[in-house]
């Protein structure tokens, strides 16, 4: 659960789509530059290719964040958390056990 929290922030920060879109570009310009060098068929297959194998690189590198990432303090404020509001609803039931004992008092 910490992790899918994490990998959530992570996919939704649009880091990811940025690198590729920065590598895109970035084999496009080249190709523009050295459009006298290359034909067309060249520059868009190597266009094609240089954006999977990118998109590759950042699936992995994704994975890697993911893997080495420790989230032992996310999952023991979770915990407390859950501790903390279990603690709580038991609290409030005894009061309501209270407040039923003291009506029952209160009528006999």
């Amino acid at each position: 659960m910490v992790i899918e929290k994490f990998s959530q922030k992570v996919v939704s920060s649009n880091l990811i789509n940025t690198y590729v879109a920065t590598a895109f570009f970035a084999t496009v310009i080249f190709f523009i530059i050295n459009a006298n060098i290359y034909t067309p068929l060249e520059m868009i297959s190597g266009v094609i290719l240089v954006t999977v194998a990118f998109k590759g690189i950042s699936n992995m590198m994704f994975s890697l964040v993911v893997l080495l990432v420790n989230l032992d303090s996310d999952e023991k404020s979770l915990e407390f958390e859950k501790t903390t509001a279990k603690i709580n609803s038991l609290l409030n039931e005894l009061q309501l056990q209270k407040t039923k004992l003291k009506a029952n008092i209160n009528k006999g």
